[in-house]
């Protein structure tokens, strides 16, 4: 017969010890019940402190192990991208809130096709290659997209929640935006479409041009991970992202936006090829303005043409055409040679060794001042009077203006132009680039030289970066690295000011139309003819310009319009010369500049036997 073990309640357990101090069936002694309480809580305390120890000494090993069996995860923690301001602060790149979408292939395998389907569909990324992320091998990490907009992120996650999709996830990683769009697109540049692992590389623009600038140092995240999920004492690194520096350009974005409608509406108004229009600070050389059109949407690169997505201000080079009479004319008086009152008689024609010279109107011999011969902008009597120069000399002082030379302003595939030396300066190439032709340069180049003129006589360079910024090159550029050297004396700068305000008279000049009213104008249009880029000849099409500052007698503001090859007829005066008018004119309210009160130069154009007029 099997002996039944009958339970006792513990507090009514008596030791043998205590068997013969107290009666069977009474409680034990209070100090009896201490005891036995500390017994329970000691042993209560053993069963923690073991399991303590596991987790702490032998728990760690374990972990490791299924670290070795699912690998180390390295992910890159993206740094915030600086911005792109205006002189103001407003953007004209800057970065927003986006997400990289990760894939962890140990989840997403069994379901790869499915989903590679919706991320394709929802994502815009490439199936086949979305597809083998989600089935890749030996790895618990797998980037699938980068940038994306945050709150689509997190519809896509959301849906492959709903659909029963695991093994996806996100981390922070900051989008490109361009809120300015075609704002000065042409100088920001944009960033390409975003690569899986390396993100959006730059591909245009101030965005490739400061490119370390910009981007600073991404940081990263080592960490272990078992069936998807971290180890929460496995191994845990984290580098935090150097975000990138801002940069901050010269440019006002509301003078940048009217100008290229400006220059838009008259490229399209003329059906020509395309155009360009500077606006620049007189006397620091600041560039608040420089559009070039057709331009692009720097948040739809992709859809525009290639050859539209620089600055062809910068990278183009070409003829300048009659604007470069004002700057022979300054040459010429700096050296003694002529006065604004040089009287010259300029007859139909002219012939010269190889060729013969005209003007661009037919006159029979007609007699003119050196002013009258700007004002009329003759090329023959541009000619007669630079006979009066050296070649070389006239070199000189073309390349002091800076013709020949890029500005190094920190644009990317700025074309320095070409100054004849040597061998090809000729006496033929001399009479040609006393007039504009011969010689190339680029739009910031003639623009900086004829603020030249505006500046007294004194070159400031000219700076699109406020301060200054380091280029990936290794060039630092910026105001803070302006650089200034005389070219032709302030006496010389303002006599040639006179001379350029009989430009735009009513009564004498060529262009009326560049006049704007209560102020003193001084300009100087441009018709030049055009190297055919099939042919390398003078394809019949024309390069039309109007450069000029004001108010004429204390200038603040050089522009520069340049529209190439228009399907219609017209001149420097009658297309540049408006288009100039109304950006000079919101330029000039924009930042309150008064007319000066002064009356405008009284300077003679024409003389006959004994008197000028």
């Amino acid at each position: 017969m099997t002996r039944k073990t009958r339970f006792v309640p513990l507090r009514r357990f008596r030791s043998r010890s205590s068997a013969g101090t107290r009666p069977r069936g009474r409680r034990g002694r209070p100090q009896d019940r201490l005891k036995w309480g500390f017994l329970i809580i000691a042993m209560t305390l053993s069963v923690f402190g073991a399991r303590l120890i596991q987790l702490q000494a032998v728990d760690p090993k374990s972990y490791a192990a299924m670290a070795l069996a699912d690998g180390t995860v390295n992910v890159v923690l993206p740094a915030r991208r600086g911005d792109i301001l205006d002189r103001a602060g407003q953007p004209l790149a800057d970065s927003v809130e986006a997400k990289m979408i990760i894939a962890d292939p140990e989840w997403t395998a069994p379901d790869a096709p499915a989903l590679a389907s919706l991320l394709a569909e929802r994502l815009n990324v490439d199936y086949f290659r979305t597809l083998q992320a989600l089935k890749a091998k030996n790895t618990n990490f797998r980037y699938i997209a980068r940038r994306v907009p945050a709150s689509l992120a997190d519809e896509v996650l959301a849906e492959a929640r709903e659909q029963k999709f695991k093994g996806l996830s996100s981390e922070r990683d900051p989008a490109r935006s361009y809120p300015a769009k075609d704002v000065a697109a042409n100088l920001v540049g944009f960033l390409g479409t975003p690569d899986p692992v390396k993100g959006a590389q730059p591909l245009a623009g101030f965005e490739r041009t400061f490119n370390k600038l910009l981007s600073g140092k991404d940081g990263s995240a080592r960490f272990q991970q078992s069936g998807g999920r971290r180890i929460p004492l496995g191994e845990n690194v984290v580098v935090k992202p150097v975000d990138g520096r801002d940069l901050t350009t010269t440019l006002d974005t509301d003078l940048q936006w009217f100008v290229q409608r400006v220059i838009r509406q008259t490229v399209e108004d003329y059906s020509a090829k395309s155009g360009f229009a500077i606006v620049m600070d007189s006397k620091t050389g600041e560039v608040l303005a420089l559009a070039d059109y057709p331009t692009f949407d720097a948040t739809k690169p992709l859809e525009a043409d290639e050859d539209d997505l620089g600055s062809r201000a910068m990278s183009d080079v070409y003829e300048p055409g009659s604007v470069q009479k004002a700057l022979t004319m300054s040459a010429l008086i700096d050296a003694g040679k002529v006065t604004p009152r040089t009287r010259l008689r300029v007859p139909s024609s002219l012939a010269r060794q190889d060729r013969v010279i005209g003007d661009w109107f037919d006159h029979g011999d007609i007699n003119l001042t050196l002013t009258g011969v700007l004002a009329k902008s003759s090329n023959i009597g541009t000619v007669l009077a630079t006979d009066k120069m050296d070649a070389p000399d006239l070199r000189r002082y073309l390349t002091a203006f800076g013709e020949g030379s890029s500005t190094g302003i920190g644009v990317r595939g700025e074309s320095a132009g070409i100054v004849p030396e040597g061998a090809l300066l000729t006496s033929q190439t001399k009479d040609r680039m006393a007039f504009g032709q011969s010689l190339s340069v680029n739009g910031l180049q003639m623009a900086a030289a004829i603020n030249t003129i505006a500046n007294g006589g004194l070159y400031v360079a000219p700076s699109l970066i406020e301060g200054s910024a380091t280029t990936d090159a290794g060039a630092t550029v910026g105001t803070d690295r302006t650089t200034t050297h005389r070219v032709v004396s302030e006496k010389t700068a303002r006599q040639v000011m006179k001379m350029m305000e009989k430009v735009v008279d009513p009564e004498d000049g060529v262009a009326p139309s560049a006049q704007i009213p209560g102020y003193r104008v001084a300009g100087k249009t441009g018709t030049a003819q055009r190297v055919g880029e099939e042919c390398q000849c003078y394809d019949g099409t024309f390069t039309l310009s109007f450069a000029g500052f004001a108010p004429a007698d204390d200038p603040r503001f050089t522009v520069y319009v340049v529209i190439q090859a228009p399907g219609k007829d017209g001149g420097g005066g009658s297309v540049g010369g408006p288009a100039f008018a109304k950006i000079m004119q919101y330029a000039l309210r924009r930042y309150g500049v008064p007319p000066t009160g002064r009356k405008p130069s009284d300077l003679p154009v024409e003389w006959s036997s004994g008197r000028s007029r």
